[in-house]
C-alpha cells in the first residue's frame, strides 16, 4: 500500500499530523480500523470503488440517469432540499426548504441539463458526453442563473436509527461497501445528487462518514475540529448547530475577524469517480459538486460515541475541560520563552548544569561573609539584569513588610482573600503573562540560572525576596516559579533540591504564608484560565455574534 505524493494541501498552519493521507490501493478493514480511523484524521482514498456496479451504471455521461429511472420507478418519492440562496446550500431552515418530489421528475431534470451541456458544447470539438468527467480548480464554476436549485440530499438508502421507509433502498443491490469498511455497523448509507453545480455549507456531521463519489466530481474543504472559533458554528442549542455561521460566499468579516484565517487552518481534497474520502466525526467540510454528479456516503458511529455511557457525562465533562485548561496554562508560561531565552543566553548545556550545581555547592560550603560575593559573582549579565529589574520592581511597588498583614491574610479563607482579585480577572481580557511584570521577567531565565539568583537574593536581599513573593508576584508568575522549580528539581540531586528549598524559605519570617502565598497565586492563575477557557467555549459555541 502506498501513499500518494500530491498533498493538494492548502493553508501551512494546517499542523501536519493531521493532513490527509492519500492512498493509492484500499486497506484492510484491520489496518483501518487500527491505523487509521482511531487517529481521528481524514484519509483519501484513490480509485477504490472503481468499476463498482453503483459507478458503472449509474454514470449519466453514460446512460446512468436512464438506469436509474428504470431501477427506482416512477412512483417513488423523495425529499430533496430547495435552496433559496441559488447553488448555495445552508444547512440553517431559514435558507432552504425540504420538498417532496417524485424521483423521475428530478431524472428528467438532469436529462434536460445534461441535454443542455452538450448542446451548449462545440459540435466540431468533443463535448466530453461518453467520456468520464474530471475535476480540476477551474471547475464547478460558482455562478447560476438559477434563483432556486433541488439537491437531492441525504436521501436514504439504509437507515438504521430510523423506522421510516427508505426511499432509494432498492439501489442498495448496486453497492458495495468497500473492502476496508468490512464488518461495520452502518447507521446510515445515503444518496447525493446534484443536477448543476452547488456548494454545501460548512458543516460538521456527528458520525464518522465515507463519502465516496461515483459520477462527476467533489472539491471538499477540511477543517479539524480545532479551528472553531475560525468557522463560527452556530449556537450549540441552536436547529443548526453543526453549521458554520460565516457565508462561504460573502464572509463578512466585521462580524466574524477570524473567518479570514479560515483558509489557512483547511485541506482541499478534490474526489473524481470512483475515490472516497473519510471524514471523522466533529471535521468541519464544505462541499463543492459539479454537474451531474452522483456521491454515496456510510455513516457509522465511533467507538468513542459507542462507549460513551451517559451516566459518564459529567466526568467526561471535567476531564476534556481539564486537558483545555492545561494546554491553555502551558501556552501561557511557554509564551516566546526560546525566542526569549535566546536574547538572553539564558539556555544551559549539560556542562553549564554541571557547573552550576559545582557553584550551588560551593557557596553553600563557603563561609557566611563570603557568600554575598561568590553568589552575586556567579551570576551571568543577563540574569543580573533580571534580579536588578526584580529589585527595582519590588522597591517601587511595595511599602517595608508587615508581617501582621502577612498574618491575618494567612490566616483568612482562601477564597475570601482571592474573591476581589478572581472578579477582577474574569473581567480582564487582556493576556495574563502582560499583566504580570514579575512573569515576563523571571520567563527567559535558565532553571539553575534563576536557582542561584533567588540564593542571591536570600543572602543578600531577603526583605527583597519576602516582598516579591508575599507582596508583588502575580498569579502567572506564581505560576512561572513554581514550574522553574520543577524544572530545577528535574536538574538537580535529591540532596541539593532539600538544600535549596530550606535556605529558599528560611528568607521569609514566616515560612508557610510564603507557601500558602505560592499556591493561592497557582489557583488563582488556574482559576484566569479556566475561566478564559470557559468563556472562549460559550463565545465560539454559544453566543451569537452582535
Amino acid at each position: 500500500m502506498q501513499t500518494e505524493k500530491d498533498a493538494e494541501f492548502v493553508g501551512a498552519a494546517l499542523d501536519a499530523g493531521l493532513r490527509a493521507p492519500r492512498f493509492s490501493s484500499p486497506p484492510s478493514s484491520e489496518e483501518f480500523a487500527a491505523s487509521i480511523e482511531p487517529k481521528n484524521v481524514p484519509a483519501v482514498f484513490r480509485g477504490v470503488l472503481k468499476g463498482s456496479a453503483a459507478s458503472s451504471r449509474w454514470d449519466p455521461l453514460h446512460g446512468g440517469l436512464d438506469y436509474l429511472l428504470e431501477k427506482v420507478g416512477p412512483d417513488v418519492a423523495v425529499e430533496a432540499m430547495m435552496s433559496n440562496t441559488g447553488h448555495v446550500f445552508y444547512g440553517d431552515l431559514r435558507s432552504h426548504e425540504r420538498v417532496s418530489i417524485p424521483f423521475s421528475t428530478f431524472m428528467h431534470s438532469c436529462k434536460s441539463h445534461l441535454g443542455h451541456l452538450s448542446a451548449a458544447s462545440d459540435p466540431s470539438k468533443d463535448n466530453g458526453i461518453g467520456k468520464e468527467s474530471t475535476c480540476s480548480e477551474e471547475m464547478c464554476p460558482a455562478s447560476s442563473e438559477n434563483s432556486e436549485q433541488l439537491y437531492l440530499a441525504q436521501v436514504s438508502i439504509l437507515n438504521t436509527e430510523s423506522k421510516d421507509r427508505c426511499s432509494l433502498e432498492v439501489l442498495k443491490e448496486d453497492i458495495q461497501e468497500p473492502i476496508f469498511l468490512k464488518g461495520k455497523s452502518f447507521s446510515s448509507i445515503n444518496f447525493w445528487m446534484s443536477r448543476a453545480h452547488m456548494r454545501s455549507s460548512t458543516h460538521y456531521d456527528p458520525h464518522h462518514n465515507l463519502l465516496c463519489v461515483m459520477a462527476g466530481c467533489k472539491k471538499v474543504t477540511l477543517w479539524s475540529p480545532s479551528a472553531s472559533p475560525f468557522l463560527y458554528p452556530m449556537p450549540v442549542y441552536g436547529e443548526a448547530s453543526n453549521h458554520s455561521g460565516v457565508s462561504i460566499e460573502e464572509p463578512d468579516y466585521s462580524c466574524y475577524p477570524k473567518a479570514k484565517y479560515m483558509k489557512e487552518y483547511s485541506e482541499r481534497v478534490i474526489l473524481n469517480s470512483g475515490d472516497a474520502l473519510f471524514i471523522p466525526e466533529g471535521w468541519y467540510h464544505q462541499v463543492d459538486s459539479d454537474d451531474l454528479t452522483i456521491a454515496i456516503n456510510f455513516w457509522w458511529k465511533s467507538n468513542i460515541m459507542t462507549e460513551m455511557l451517559e451516566h459518564m457525562d459529567a466526568y467526561y465533562l471535567r476531564r476534556i475541560m481539564r486537558r483545555l485548561v492545561d494546554t491553555e496554562m502551558n501556552k501561557i508560561t511557554q509564551n516566546s520563552s526560546f525566542s526569549r531565552s535566546e536574547r538572553h543566553s539564558g539556555f544551559q548545556s549539560t556542562d553549564e548544569a554541571s557547573r552550576g550545581s559545582q557553584q550551588f555547592n560551593q557557596v553553600k560550603n563557603s563561609d557566611t561573609s563570603d557568600k554575598k560575593s561568590a553568589l552575586l559573582q556567579s551570576l551571568k549579565p543577563c540574569t543580573l539584569q533580571a534580579l536588578y529589574e526584580l529589585m527595582s520592581l519590588v522597591h517601587d511597588s511595595v511599602e517595608p513588610v508587615d508581617q501582621n498583614d502577612i498574618a491575618e491574610c494567612a490566616s483568612q479563607d482562601t477564597s475570601m482573600c482571592q474573591s476581589n482579585e478572581r472578579r477582577k480577572t474574569a473581567a480582564d481580557d487582556s493576556s495574563p503573562l502582560e499583566n504580570d511584570p514579575v512573569a515576563k521577567i523571571i520567563l527567559p531565565v535558565e532553571p539553575l540560572e534563576l536557582r542561584s539568583m533567588l540564593l542571591a537574593m536570600v543572602h543578600t536581599f531577603p526583605r527583597t525576596l519576602e516582598g516579591l513573593v508575599l507582596k508583588i508576584l502575580g498569579p502567572t508568575g506564581a505560576e512561572i516559579l513554581t514550574r522553574k522549580f520543577d524544572e530545577m528539581d528535574q536538574r538537580s540531586t535529591p540532596e541539593e533540591q532539600a538544600e535549596f528549598y530550606k535556605i529558599f524559605y528560611s528568607a521569609f519570617d514566616d515560612q508557610y504564608a510564603a507557601m500558602d502565598a505560592l499556591l493561592n497565586r497557582k489557583e488563582l492563575f488556574s482559576f484566569q484560565v479556566f475561566q478564559s477557557v470557559l468563556d472562549q467555549y460559550v463565545r465560539v459555541h454559544v453566543d451569537r455574534p452582535s
